[in-house]
C-alpha cells in the first residue's frame, strides 16, 4: 500500500510506477531530505504540535537512518517512488506508527523545495571553491610566465603583441564575475520553502522562523504558493552554470589552437591528453575538446527547464520533477570541469622559443609605428595610410618591419627617424600600454596583486562556508 493510497482501489500500473517514480535520481537528495526532516521534527516537538518523546523517537529514527546512507547501505525501493517516500517508509517500518507522524504539516511539495535548496546551496559554494582554484591556477601560471610576451589576436588574427600574463587575467576577470554570480545567486538559494505545505500554508501552529535557524536559512518564502513552486533558483544556477562552462569553453579553444602545430605556442601535459588509435605520432588535446562539448550539455540543462517551466500554472505541478536531473548533471559537469581545466593550466608549458619566433614574423607593432608618425605631427588617418603602405611593401619584399633600413623607411615618409626601431620593439609595444587595464607590465604586475588579494578572500569566505555546511550536515 502506497502511504497516500487510501483513496484508491487499485494497484499503481507498473509502467505508470516505473514512469513517473523518481528514485533513480532524486536519492541524492537523502541526505538533505533528512536534514530537512530533522530541523522539522524538532519544531513539531518545540510546538508541541506532537508529544516531545514521539518527536524524539522520530528523530533517532532518521539519524540512523541517515548513517545508513552516508556508510552507502540505505536500499531505494522503485515502489515508493522518490526519496522521501523511501526514506518515511523505512522511518515507519523501524520505529511503527509514530513514524507516519513526521509529515505532519507538511507536504511533499514543500518538502522537496527544501531540499532542492539545501542541496544547492552546499554545491553552489562547492563550486565556488573549484572557482577560487581555478583562479589560483590562473594567477600561478600568469606569475610563472610574466616576461612572455604573446601575439594578441582580433578576428583570429595577429593583431597586436600583449603580455601572456594579461591574456590570462581576462579569464581571472571572466571567472571572477561568474565567482559573484553564484555568490548572488545563493541569496536566492538561500531561502526556506518549508511551511508552505501542499500550496496554501498548514493549520497547525508551526513556527517556520524555528526551521529557518535551525538549517541556517537567511529568509522565509512569505507566500505559500511561491514557495512550492518557484525553480527560480535553478535557473538561475543553471544560468550561471552556463556562463562559466561558456568561459571554459572559450579558453578550451585557445589550448586547442596554441597545442597545435600551426600554433605551437604550448605543450599540454600528457596527463590530460590521449593519443590516436591509428596514428602513433598524435598527442590530442581531448580533455580541452570535451570541456568545450560538454558546455553545450549544460546550455541544454538550463532551456529544458526554462521549457518545463513556461506554461506551468500555479502551484505544483507533476512536471516540475523535471527540475532534478538537469540540475544535478550540471553540477556534476560543472565540478569535474572546473578540476580538470585547473589542472590543464598549471601543468602546461609555455614555449617560449616559438612564440618569441611568432612575434618576429607578423606586423602587429605596425599600430605603433603610426602612433610613432602621430608624435612627429603626421593626422592619424594619414599616418594609417603610410603604415599600410609600408605593410604592403613589406609582404610584396618578404619582409617584416624590423628588416627594412633606414632608407626604405624614408621612401614613405620622411618623418621616420633613427628612434623608429626602439617605437617597434615588441617590450617597448607591449610596456608602452601602460594605461588601466593595458598590457603594459606596470599594470598587469598591478592586476596580480588585485587578483590575488581578491582570491585570498575568497579562500577565506569558500573555507568558511563550506564549514558551515559541514557542521549543519552533521
Amino acid at each position: 500500500m502506497k502511504l497516500w493510497g487510501g483513496r484508491f482501489t487499485k494497484q499503481t500500473d507498473k509502467l505508470v510506477e516505473e514512469f513517473t517514480a523518481s528514485i533513480g535520481f532524486d536519492q541524492k537528495l537523502a541526505r538533505d531530505d533528512i536534514r530537512g526532516s530533522l530541523a522539522h521534527v524538532k519544531m513539531l516537538g518545540a510546538c508541541g504540535i506532537i508529544p516531545q518523546e514521539d518527536a524524539d523517537k522520530i528523530s533517532e529514527g532518521l539519524r540512523g537512518i541517515l548513517q545508513e546512507v552516508h556508510a552507502g547501505t540505505f536500499v531505494f525501493n522503485v515502489e515508493n517512488e522518490d526519496v522521501h517516500m523511501n526514506i518515511e517508509k523505512v522511518l515507519i517500518e523501524k520505529i511503527g506508527p509514530v513514524g507516519g507522524k513526521l509529515h505532519t504539516g507538511r507536504s511533499r511539495n514543500d518538502q522537496v523545495a527544501t531540499d532542492l535548496h539545501l542541496y544547492l546551496r552546499r554545491e553552489t559554494k562547492q563550486i565556488v571553491a573549484y572557482l577560487v582554484d581555478l583562479l589560483d591556477a590562473l594567477v600561478e601560471t600568469a606569475e610563472k610566465n610574466f616576461d612572455v610576451m604573446i601575439p594578441g589576436y582580433t578576428h583570429l588574427q595577429r593583431a597586436q603583441p600583449v603580455l601572456l600574463a594579461h591574456h590570462l587575467l581576462a579569464y581571472v576577470g571572466m571567472f571572477s564575475r561568474d565567482v559573484e554570480r553564484l555568490q548572488d545567486g545563493l541569496k536566492r538559494i538561500d531561502t526556506l520553502p518549508l511551511g508552505a505545505g501542499a500550496l496554501a500554508g498548514t493549520t497547525f501552529p508551526i513556527d517556520r522562523e524555528l526551521v529557518a535557524r535551525e538549517l541556517g536559512f537567511a529568509r522565509i518564502y512569505e507566500n505559500s504558493m511561491d514557495a512550492v513552486s518557484d525553480r527560480d533558483f535553478i535557473l538561475e544556477f543553471l544560468g550561471a552554470a552556463s556562463l562559466v562552462m561558456m568561459h571554459l569553453s572559450r579558453f578550451c579553444e585557445e589550448m586547442v589552437l596554441w597545442s597545435s602545430t600551426e600554433f605551437g605556442f604550448v605543450e599540454l601535459d600528457d596527463a590530460y591528453c590521449t593519443g590516436s588509435s591509428i596514428m602513433p605520432q598524435k598527442k590530442n588535446p581531448d580533455v580541452a575538446e570535451l570541456l568545450r562539448g560538454k558546455t553545450g550539455r549544460v546550455y541544454g540543462n538550463l532551456i529544458g527547464l526554462l521549457t518545463v517551466l513556461k506554461g506551468l500554472p500555479l502551484a505544483y505541478n507533476k512536471d516540475l520533477q523535471e527540475d532534478k536531473e538537469g540540475m544535478f548533471d550540471t553540477v556534476d559537469t560543472l565540478k569535474g570541469s572546473l578540476q580538470l581545466f585547473a589542472g590543464m593550466i598549471r601543468t602546461m608549458e609555455v614555449r617560449r622559443e616559438r612564440v618569441a619566433q611568432a612575434l618576429k614574423e607578423d606586423f602587429s607593432n605596425a599600430t605603433d609605428l603610426a602612433d610613432y608618425l602621430v608624435r612627429k605631427g603626421m593626422p592619424f588617418r594619414q599616418a594609417h595610410e603610410v603604415i599600410g603602405k609600408l605593410v604592403l611593401y613589406c609582404i610584396s619584399n618578404g619582409k617584416y618591419l624590423a628588416d627594412l633600413t633606414l632608407e626604405e623607411y624614408k621612401q614613405h615618409s620622411a618623418s621616420f627617424e633613427e628612434d623608429l626601431y626602439q617605437a617597434i620593439d615588441m617590450r617597448t609595444v607591449v610596456d608602452a600600454r601602460d594605461v588601466l587595464g593595458g598590457t603594459g607590465s606596470k599594470q598587469v604586475e598591478q592586476s596580480i596583486r588585485k587578483a590575488k588579494a581578491f582570491i585570498a578572500e575568497l579562500e577565506k569566505w569558500t573555507e568558511e562556508a563550506l564549514q558551515e555546511e559541514e557542521v549543519r550536515t552533521e
